[in-house]
């Protein structure tokens, strides 16, 4: 059953909701959880790539739980199968038969703690969860739960015992997200709000319901979006595989991530339409971690993110956009 779209006020309130009670206890993330949040509104799927100990876990448990999702955290390891996050199917004496035994995909939101610590094997079982919405084990599919999502975090400082995510992983992901370390006061916020509470464990009440957030993803869909603004998103994807610093260029599921973003975003700011401030700000969020950069420019320091960023500011944006968009939501 289809939910009724919600209107764009009502969910620029509630997402508003969700990020106050989740920077409640999650200091100095707004910019990323919002990033988040406007992954999941548009129907993706979340990588956090950061080292250890700045609150990845903490930031999706407790977004998910302002969600309203039932939540499953699973540890990745190398010895890990894949029979352990899709289910399997079970012998039963009493019955004299088998039956399948969901496993922790079968959740809202299923978060792969340290993906890249285990086998590419593994990492391919949640390719169909991730793109269809479902899992087939021993040639029968079932389907995951609606809304469903992966929020995945990663070290990208370790290698031993680590296995690369490949591109095909890294393109499901809408968002790749980097948190960083908290400015002074941040990190001083975050011992105080430990003092505080006086307990180790921090968490948030639910906003809503599993139900409310589709309805929240219904409304996205009717936000308003220019041709012009989906030409540029086309443009900045095109301008990646031109670039001669890159082997392999965003497909078009980047420039498709980009305006879902970005349109996301747009609610989130209590607007209608979407301007080209959203996109460029979503650019290297939804962009970087889909590029291939060359063996020359990887020597030379590169980084895909500056790749990105210099795309930005050569592609040219419709200068009249936000004006038409104003218009159209009079």
């Amino acid at each position: 059953m289809t939910e009724e779209p919600m209107p764009v006020e009502q969910i620029a309130r509630l997402a508003e909701l969700v990020l106050e009670r989740v920077g409640s206890v999650v200091v100095g993330m707004r910019d990323a959880v919002e990033l988040a949040l406007a992954s999941v509104l548009a129907g993706g799927h979340v990588l956090f790539e950061d080292v250890p100990g700045l609150g990845k876990t903490l930031a999706a448990r407790s977004l998910a739980t302002a969600l309203g999702l039932e939540f499953r955290r699973l540890q990745c390891t190398p010895d890990l199968l894949p029979a352990d996050i899709t289910g399997s199917f079970v012998y039963s004496p009493a019955s004299a038969q088998f039956s399948f035994r969901p496993g922790p995909l079968f959740t809202g939101l299923f978060l792969a703690d340290e993906i890249n610590r285990t086998s590419p094997k593994t990492q391919s079982a949640l390719l169909e969860a991730m793109a269809e919405g479902q899992v087939t084990v021993e040639g029968e599919s079932f389907k995951l739960p609606s809304p469903f999502h992966v929020i995945a975090t990663s070290n990208p400082i370790e290698y031993e015992g680590t296995y690369a995510l490949p591109e095909a992983q890294l393109d499901r992901f809408m968002v790749r997200l980097a948190v960083g370390y908290p400015e002074r006061e941040g990190e001083t916020n975050i011992l105080l709000a430990r003092v505080q509470r006086r307990r180790e464990v921090a968490s948030v009440e639910p906003v809503m319901d599993a139900a409310t957030l589709a309805a929240m993803q219904a409304g996205i869909e009717h936000v308003f979006v220019e041709p012009d603004i989906a030409r540029y998103c086309v443009d900045l994807a095109a301008a990646t595989r031109r670039h001669s610093s890159i082997e392999v260029g965003s497909s078009p599921r980047g420039s498709q991530g980009l305006m879902l973003v970005g349109r996301a975003l747009a609610v989130i700011d209590g607007r209608d339409f979407v301007t080209p401030e959203d996109i460029k700000r979503v650019a290297v969020p939804v962009l970087a971690h889909r590029l291939s950069l060359s063996t020359q420019a990887w020597a030379n320091g590169i980084r895909t993110a500056d790749v990105v960023g210099a795309v930005v500011s050569e592609v040219a944006g419709p200068p009249t956009v936000a004006l038409r968009g104003a218009r159209s939501s009079l």
